[in-house]
């Protein structure tokens, strides 16, 4: 490790610690999503360790696993194009593992949109944003917010 952070490969896409390549995270995320998703990834590891049984530790993983795949960690590699599925597939990652951070507060979509290379811009979320959310909501993971339907927050 350097004063840059963990030594990475040429391409840029993995890290090398103990001499072991992991998935390195995006790069692109903007710095406050990427710290609230390294909040709850941390969060879900000591769940893990909490955890007294099964259930609890299948719920701690799973809270790991999407905070990893909202980082790029995990899924489809952030440096290849996605198609729509893996697309979704990361949004409600990201979704689910922001609204557990928030722990009852809400989540703005488009703050769940800058996972994906045309939601940075912090304007109005890409189309599958909404649909995911939707989708979300009718799995009863979520509520909607408002009204306006731009945000979400966890279930009661």
């Amino acid at each position: 490790m350097n004063d840059d952070g963990p030594e990475r490969t040429p391409d840029g896409h993995h890290v090398v610690i103990d001499g072991r390549r992991w998935r390195a995270t995006d790069p692109d995320l903007p710095e406050a999503l990427r710290s609230a998703l390294v909040g709850e990834l941390m969060a879900a590891r000591r769940a893990v360790g909490a955890a007294d049984t099964d259930v609890a530790v299948r719920r701690a993983r799973d809270r790991v696993q999407d905070a990893k795949v909202a980082l790029g960690e995990r899924g489809h590699p952030w440096w290849e194009e996605a198609d729509d599925d893996q697309r979704r597939e990361r949004v409600a990652a990201t979704l689910r593992a922001l609204a557990r951070r928030a722990d009852g507060g809400p989540v703005g979509l488009s703050t769940a949109a800058q996972v994906l290379p045309d939601g940075r811009d912090g304007h109005e979320p890409p189309g599958p944003v909404h649909d995911v959310a939707a989708d979300l909501v009718a799995g009863g993971d979520v509520v909607w917010v408002d009204e306006a339907r731009d945000a979400v927050t966890l279930r009661n």
